[in-house]
Formats: C-alpha cells, sequence, structure tokens
C-alpha cells in the first residue's frame, strides 16, 4: 500500500500540472508540445489523432459514471426545436416587430408566436412527469433528458426544474456560440464533442422518447430511435411524436409503406398526440405505472 509522502508527491504533481493549463488558458497562450509533462495534462497529445479511440473512452465514462453516482437510471429523452422561443419573448419580439412597421419582421415574429405554444407544453409535459415520478421510489422514477440547448430543450429542462426534479442536459459543442440552458441541474449538465457518443448517452438510460417538432437535429435523434427499434438493436419503448399537424404535414409514412420500404406494423413504433397530459398518459399506459 501507498505510504502518505508518496500520495502527496502525487497530489502536488496532479496540482502542478492543472495549474500549468489554468494560468495557460487565462493568458490565451496555448501550450507547447513538451514530452515531460504528465499524459493526461497534455492537450496537444490527447487531441492527437491517434488517441481519438482514448477521447471516446472519456466522453462515455465521464457522464455514465456521474449519472450513477446521482442515481440516474432511468430517463425521458425529450427533443425539439432550438429555434421555439419562450412565450414571453416571443410576445416581446411580437410587440417590437408591430411597432417597427416592417411587415417581413411581423411575418417572422407572427410566426415564432405561433411556435412558443411547443414550449409551453413540453414544458408543461416535463413537470408533469417530474412530479408524479418524485413520489415513486428510486427504481421506477423517470428522469428528463434533452440535449441541453435552448427552445424546446430548455423548455423540458424548466418544467422539470419548475417541480424541483434533478434534469439532464447532453450539451454538444457547436461552431457557433452553444452551452447548456440555465434549467439543467448543474452537475448533470454534460458537454459533448462527439454526436456518436452523445446518442449513445441519450438511449443508455431512455425509457421513452418524445419528440416535438424540430428540424433535422430533431429528425436525426427521432429516425435513429426508431431504427434501433425497429432492427432490434435496442428495447421498445415508447416514441412519442408531439403536434400530429406538424408531424404528419412532414413525414408521409404510406409512401414507404406503399413502396414496401417497410411494413405497415411499423407505424405501431410510435404514436401521435396533441396534449402533454397525453404524451404523460401514452408513457404510463405503455409501462402500467
Amino acid at each position: 500500500m501507498e505510504n502518505t509522502d508518496t500520495l502527496d508527491k502525487r497530489n502536488v504533481d496532479v496540482a502542478a500540472a492543472w495549474a500549468q493549463l489554468q494560468a495557460s488558458s487565462d493568458q490565451g497562450q496555448p501550450l507547447q508540445a513538451d514530452a515531460y509533462r504528465l499524459a493526461f495534462a497534455d492537450p496537444e497529445f490527447l487531441l492527437r489523432r491517434e488517441t481519438r479511440g482514448i477521447r471516446f473512452q472519456l466522453e462515455m465514462l465521464k457522464p455514465d459514471l456521474e449519472q450513477q453516482a446521482q442515481g440516474i437510471a432511468n430517463t425521458i429523452v425529450v427533443f425539439g426545436s432550438a429555434r421555439f422561443p419562450a412565450p414571453e419573448q416571443a410576445e416581446l419580439e411580437l410587440a417590437a416587430a408591430r411597432s417597427s412597421g416592417d411587415a417581413q419582421a411581423l411575418k417572422l415574429a407572427e410566426r415564432r408566436m405561433r411556435n412558443a405554444r411547443y414550449y409551453d407544453q413540453a414544458r408543461r409535459f416535463a413537470e408533469l412527469v417530474a412530479r408524479d415520478s418524485a413520489s415513486r421510489p428510486a427504481a421506477e422514477r423517470l428522469v428528463i433528458c434533452t440535449g441541453g440547448g435552448p427552445g424546446i430543450m430548455e423548455a423540458a429542462n424548466r418544467g422539470a426544474h419548475d417541480a424541483g426534479a434533478a434534469n439532464v442536459g447532453l450539451n454538444i459543442a457547436l461552431p457557433h456560440e452553444q452551452s447548456g440552458n440555465r434549467f439543467i441541474t448543474p452537475s448533470l449538465s454534460f458537454k459533448f464533442h462527439y454526436f456518436a457518443l452523445r446518442k449513445m448517452h441519450f438511449m443508455m438510460r431512455a425509457k421513452a422518447l418524445v419528440a416535438f417538432p424540430g428540424g433535422f437535429g430533431t429528425l436525426d435523434e427521432l429516425f435513429e430511435v426508431l431504427t434501433l427499434v425497429q432492427t432490434g438493436k435496442a428495447k421498445a419503448v415508447p416514441i412519442v411524436l408531439f403536434g400530429s399537424d406538424y408531424w404528419k404535414r412532414l413525414l408521409n409514412f404510406d409512401v414507404l409503406i406503399e413502396e414496401g420500404a417497410i411494413s405497415p406494423d411499423d407505424l405501431k413504433l410510435f404514436s401521435y398526440v396533441d396534449q402533454p397530459e397525453d404524451a404523460w398518459a401514452a408513457i404510463q399506459a405503455f409501462y402500467a405505472l
């Protein structure tokens, strides 16, 4: 067993390495390659192409261990547009557009005001889940998990936050400015570089997926889950498409059946709902909660 002096010496080495990294960051000075630097404190080494596998492992391990430590076992994943604002923000934008006399700005503000209802509905859905789960044993508790960004993601994190419940955000580093929204439980707000690892974390604990109207990102995640369940690579879970008018205008699944690309039974993999209470009821029914 190592003695105290040895452990203290190692702690000093780690502290010194971290201090060097922090000082360089604060001064805006990138560190130069240094063979003598500790490997795990050498960003140039860790960012090499050859160490990509190590970075994969770290992005898998860190969020997994943290969620285990905090008792996060079962999640409901909520997807949806990052561009749909909170109603209070949409109202301000609409008032400004009306005052400006700009017809194009008014048209855009009216659209954002119309789509803001989805923010309210996502917030309400998450609050329903959080309040119901609060009274359940830990093994049955369902925790809201989102992509951690603005719009619908923020709304779902906000609903759980309103109910005083822990909630998860799996954010992704993007070329434009991006950070976790303020309603995520701080100790459960994670940042990813790799989309692939983030996708795995969405599915590892997911007991249901609720897809609100959204764009490419929402479609990507929706079809990822549908494919995993359809092919048997993942257990069947409730897949709920919120906003039937939106989804039926956007996706004509009947064409896939007509062309023989999917089976008619594949349409049973998901359901449409239009109210937060119905989305929660569909999940409760699936698990006989």
